[in-house]
């Protein structure tokens, strides 16, 4: 029986991935009427599983940190495709879709995915433990990045408004790659331990770097199976930005007639994209490892900054019209109180469910103010 249900996940996580890019090649560039749409939810929420499954294999196989880089790399990659692609499709209804965007997708991660799994791991397993020195230089790094490209526009006067000249965008793109640079070397080889998962307290109730589980355990999978799990994971990536693309006019059509922002779209699509990574890391924080959640939730924030803006900078350079970066005065607030309550949160090196429930009041703060600013 075991043999059997083991079977059928294997299919359905290769034939989805697949089915994703093929619905993907019939839709690409069409109006979908409301069945089709539909449909397109259903393998989207499908692909985005088996996404996962991929992403568990190829993190077994090459351990952390590295597992938790490709999923958020991975995601990004092809987030910054989406940004790109809509931007020249969308004429000048999307010069402020990057900043909309990349700022959705720390709100959610920085809060959204770190916050509920630290409220899982905690209420799972006690106190959710978690690596300090990691989380901090990641949370550092994020806020670096968040407040050169995001906040600094708003205030800068080469251009009018919140927009950066061309030497200002260039500058913080090439100090954004540099950035995510040296994070992603610090992450994997100087400091890796310092990203690995922990679940134990050592003296003083410091963490210390030691995990043993189920995983840890089983044996690794071959080469071979990681590198096909590698190949259907960016399948479904690539469907679930495409499809989630196909199905934003019909989202757009029902933000409009709900009489909402249109910057709620921008949040609606991120959640759909980050979908993949919050299922990864709510399930590493069941199984007590926090820090294999933090590495998801803080580099998917620092991927989506310091890949999206230099790709958007490159991209300005054909595109008409402006590139609003600057970050309102409501937002801009989000964004401090995430940083300050973040700093507090990883200092200890352990959250307790207050920790992770107010990460997610933040969120909720934030989703609250897109529908009604």
């Amino acid at each position: 029986m075991n043999r059997w249900v083991k079977g059928l996940t294997s299919r359905w996580t290769t034939v989805m991935p697949v089915l994703a890019v093929v619905l993907l090649l019939f839709t690409w560039g069409r109006e979908l009427p409301g069945a089709v749409v539909a449909v397109a939810v259903v393998v989207l929420a499908a692909a985005v599983l088996a996404a996962v499954h991929h992403a568990e294999v190829v993190a077994h196989r090459v351990g952390e940190p590295f597992g938790s880089l490709v999923l958020a790399v991975a995601v990004t990659i092809i987030e910054v495709a989406l940004i790109v692609t809509l931007m020249i499709d969308g004429g000048p209804e999307t010069a402020s879709l990057a900043r909309d965007t990349v700022f959705a997708a720390v709100m959610i991660t920085c809060n959204g995915i770190l916050g509920l799994s630290l409220l899982v791991g905690s209420l799972r397993h006690g106190t959710a433990v978690f690596n300090p020195e990691g989380a901090g230089a990641a949370l550092a790094t994020v806020a670096t990045l968040a407040g050169l490209t995001l906040v600094l526009p708003t205030f800068t006067t080469s251009k009018p408004g919140p927009e950066f000249s061309a030497v200002q965008l260039t500058f913080a793109a090439v100090t954004s790659l540099i950035l995510y640079g040296l994070f992603v070397a610090t992450q994997t080889v100087r400091h890796r331990d310092y990203f690995l998962p922990v679940q134990k307290l050592g003296r003083q109730g410091m963490p210390v770097t030691k995990v043993e589980d189920e995983d840890e355990h089983a044996d690794a999978p071959s080469n071979r199976t990681a590198l096909i799990s590698l190949g259907l994971l960016g399948l479904a990536l690539v469907g679930v930005v495409g499809l989630a693309k196909g199905v934003s006019p019909a989202i757009e059509s029902g933000v409009s007639a709900a009489g909402l922002p249109h910057a709620v779209v921008g949040v609606i699509i991120a959640l759909l994209v980050l979908l993949p990574e919050t299922i990864a890391a709510v399930r590493a924080a069941q199984r007590n490892r926090v820090q294999t959640s933090v590495n998801l939730a803080l580099g998917s924030a620092m991927a989506s900054i310091g890949l999206s803006i230099p790709a958007v900078a490159i991209a300005s350079f054909w595109l008409s019209g402006p590139l609003v970066l600057g970050l309102g005065n409501t937002h801009m607030v989000l964004l401090a109180l995430t940083v300050m309550v973040g700093a507090l949160t990883v200092r200890p090196g352990r959250a307790t469910p207050l920790q992770g429930g107010v990460h997610l009041v933040i969120l909720a703060a934030y989703l609250e103010l897109a529908l009604n600013p």
